[in-house]
Parts: C-alpha cells; structure tokens; sequence
C-alpha cells in the first residue's frame, strides 16, 4: 500500500478562479457513449462534410450534459468545464454542430441502432410507438413551431415527437412534426425508415388508441407485420357494445373451457381476479380480434377518477366564468348548460348542471379494457404486451422532468431537431445504463448520484473523491470495470481510466 502526504498551509490562499471539483460520474456515459460507436459516427460526418470543429467533443457533451445538467446550449458549453476531461471546442461551434446532426439524422439513428447490436441482442419483435410534444417559450408559431394539441394543457406553440421503442425499452427511432399534426400520419412515414435504413422486416407494431387508425392497422397487416393497439371501449359499435356489456361468456387465464359470468364476482375476495372474453370480426377489410378484460379492480379505479372529475365540475358550476371549451377527459364534460328552467321557461341567465346523463353512460363501461390485432397468439400474452407500453410513456417523462428537454428556446427547425436528437441519444445511453445495473435504481436516483459524483483535484497529485460511497457507487463501479472510490486516484491513472471509457 503506497501513501502519498500533501502539506497544506492554513495562511496560503488558493489561487483565484481555479477550479478544483470536477465530475466523474460522467464517465459511466462516456463508457457507453463510445460502446454505441458514436464517435465513429461522428468522424464519419466530419469526413463527408469536411469541417474542422470536434463534433465528437461536442455531440459527447451534449449528450452527457442532457443527463447531467440539463439546460441551454449555453450553459452545456459552461458546465463543460465541469468534467475531468476538458473540452476543446467553442460555444459558436455547438450551433454549427447542431445543423450538421439534424442533416444527418436518418444517418446517426440507423447507425446507432446497428451499433446498439454489438451491446445487446435488440428486442424488435415487438416495437412501440407513441407521440407527445414539447412547448416554446414563444408567442408566435414559425416552422414546426405550432399551435396544436397541448398534452400539457399550455397555449404555447408546440413540436410534435413521435418515438419507436424496442421490447426492452430502448428508443429505436424518432421523428419530429409541426405541433399542428395529426398523430395517427406519423406512424408510418418513420415505420417505412425502420423498413428501409434499419433492415428490419416481421415484427408487432404496438400503439394506444390514438395512433390506431384504420390506415395505420391495414398497413401492418401485411408483409409479415402484425398489430395490437388499444380499443376506446366508448366508441364501438352497438352489436360489439352488447357483447362486451354482456355479463356472460367471461373466461380466466389459463381457463379456457370453462365460462364465468360477471355476477359471480366477490367485491371483497375477487379484487385481483381478471376476466376476459374475445371475439373476430371484420371491419374495412382487416380481420381484427378483440380481447376484453375486465376487473373490480379497474371498475374502482376507473369511479374514484371520475368522482374527483365531478367533484371538480361541482366546484366549477359556482364560477362559470371558468367554464370554456373542454377536452373529452376534462372535469368540464360533466357540465351541462340550460338555456331553460325546468318548466321550459326561458332564462335569463345560462344554468349550469350536472350532467347526469352522461356520467352514467361513462359508468356503463367501468372496469372494461380492450384491445384489437391481428394475431392469434395466446389472449394473455397479447395483454401483456399491451401493458408494457408504460415504457414508452416513462421514455416520454423521463426527457421531459429528469432531461428537461422542455421548454426549448431555439428557433431554427433544423436546431430544433438536432436538440431533440440529443435527447435521444441521452434516452439510449440512459437505458444502456439501467440495464448495466440490473434495472435496480430510478432514473432520477441514478441520476443524481453521477451528478454527485464530483472529485477534488490536488494540483500534481490527483483527485480525491468528493462524494459518499455507497452500494449505487459500488454497483456503477463493478458494472463497468473502474473505481473511483480509492482515497486518491493519481493523474496517471486517471489518465487511465479517461482512456478505458473510449474503447
């Protein structure tokens, strides 16, 4: 065991604007960064397009800082400085950079996903795709830039992101659309790219029921591609209405000969117990299978939703100043407005009531949950399935809460999809990292612990660890293959460990 002293004076000050903690935590990125071959992609684009900056430095920044210390590209250049290794590039150099990724977009994401093969067998038999948009701090629409539906409820101009996830949660592929766009067209312009640049060809396009147009179901129902995708069980028709509300026919799984009613059902003993029916049937040219489940579970679920709705609504019938147009899962759909008393006199002033009628119509199909496709496999699986979208949709809130990659302030359209490109790179590096450590960690606990990870570096000596050990940092460390958790790590193997990343 080798000691190293260090002497210290308590009068000697140290020298100004010298920077002395760094982050380390970063490097777990690197590590993966450069197993992804990002960095060939890059000398890749250097070379075709022959400029001099480092795009590499930049793109790696980029990316680490998305994670690290999400803000502007302003303050990417500025925390920079942050890392042990030190950047090499200027801040007007990002903004070029920024063109030249969103020029070869297509490029980078179908190399990256033929890179990714190297790390992990991709799982693409089963792929998913969902949207969401991201808003400006702007005024006035320009470009993609535009008034749109608003997941989030704001009146800014937004872009549209639609997103293609593998069966283990890692993004594949994604697009980006003016705010103002239908989501159900933007499936199968960035399915034909996974065709085309990803040499993928049989798989399962799984969508919720926003995305599943009749257009969109008839174009994987061919060529060896299938589909599932969630069912409104509100907007069937009346014979399929009938059939799904009927109490008899319900099936267990695992039990197929053997039939249940819904009557039989115990409030108290039969909570977790899920039940399921499905039928064929044919419908603008696609034979489709819908399978039901049902659940006591779901049906409460479903009741204690809408009577926080109602009890909103009730609120806002006192301030009807509140009440402006209303969305189909806004609490204002319970409201109904007369013009008339009840003896069919005319008012003078609008009346505001609940609206009865509708709420009971929305009970009907409490507790129900469909979905349709074209398969034949098992009914169980098929929901299974289903049910794993919860991961694209975390993909969705991790970019926006522990990414912030919202609001965005660039202006130019092919800026803004460059940052968007970053935070999908980020995505990809992020999930690489989860799957490294066994899943075992939040992404915001993960997070936060690269973030802490900083070292103080004795000038001529070393870095000395700044951050507390714990089993996160023991578990990242035996992950991949360095520690720096030892009491000091001379510059030499520090030099070291840097290198080892980029392998």
């Amino acid at each position: 065991d080798t000691s190293i002293s260090v002497s210290f004076s308590p009068v000697r000050s140290i020298p100004l604007d010298e920077l002395r903690s760094f982050n380390a935590g970063y490097l777990f990125l690197q590590d993966i960064y450069y197993d992804l071959g990002l960095d060939k992609i890059c000398t890749a684009i250097k070379r075709k397009h022959k400029f001099d900056y480092n795009i590499n430095a930049i793109l790696s920044r980029l990316v680490y800082s998305r994670i690290l210390y999400p803000g502007s590209k302003k303050n990417t250049y500025e925390q920079s400085v942050r890392y042990i290794e030190q950047p090499d590039f200027d801040l007007h150099q990002i903004y070029r950079a920024l063109s030249m990724l969103a020029l070869e977009s297509d490029y980078i994401q179908s190399t990256l996903y033929k890179n990714s093969l190297k790390l992990s067998r991709r799982k693409t038999g089963i792929i998913y795709y969902d949207c969401t948009n991201y808003y400006f701090e702007i005024e006035q629409a320009a470009g993609d830039k535009q008034y749109g539906y608003s997941k989030e409820n704001r009146p800014n101009p937004i872009v549209q992101m639609g997103l293609f996830m593998d069966g283990e949660g890692i993004p594949l592929a994604f697009c980006i659309n003016p705010g103002n766009t239908n989501e159900q067209i933007t499936l199968k312009p960035l399915e034909k790219k996974l065709l085309e640049d990803f040499s993928l060809s049989r798989f399962v396009v799984c969508t919720d029921a926003g995305l599943s147009s009749t257009s969109n179901r008839l174009f994987n129902d061919r060529d060896g591609r299938a589909f599932i995708t969630t069912q409104s069980v509100k907007t069937l028709k009346s014979f399929q209405t009938e059939w799904l509300l009927s109490p008899e026919g319900w099936k267990r799984f695992g039990e197929p000969g053997k039939t249940y009613s819904l009557s039989d059902l115990d409030e108290e003993t039969d909570q977790e117990t899920v039940l399921y029916k499905e039928r064929w049937f044919k419908e603008n040219g696609i034979e489709q299978r819908m399978i039901v489940t049902y659940s006591l579970k779901y049906r409460d679920y479903l009741r204690s939703l809408r009577q926080r709705h109602i009890d909103r609504a009730v609120k806002k019938i006192d301030h009807p100043s509140s009440l402006k147009k209303s969305r189909s899962t806004d609490a204002k759909r319970f409201i109904q407005e007369n013009r008339c008393t009840d003896d069919g006199v005319i008012a003078e002033h609008r009346i505001f009531t609940l609206d009865e009628t509708r709420i009971a119509q929305e009970e009907r199909f409490d507790g129900f949950y469909a979905v349709c496709t074209n398969l034949e496999d098992d009914a169980q699986e098929i929901v299974r399935v289903n049910q794993r979208r919860w991961q694209i949709e975390e993909c969705f809130r991790i970019m926006k809460h522990e990414f912030k990659a919202r609001p965005a302030y660039l202006q130019n359209d092919d800026r803004v999809k460059a940052h968007f490109m970053t935070c999908f790179i980020a995505l990809i590096v992020y999930r690489y990292l989860d799957l490294r450590l066994g899943g075992k960690y939040t992404a915001g606990q993960l997070i936060h612990q690269l973030r802490d990870m900083n070292m103080t570096k004795l000038e001529g000596y070393g870095y000395i660890p700044s951050y507390n050990r714990n089993e996160l940092t023991d578990s990242l460390h035996h992950a991949f293959g360095f520690d720096t958790s030892k009491e000091l790590i001379p510059i030499a193997k520090m030099r070291n460990i840097c290198k080892q990343t980029k392998k």
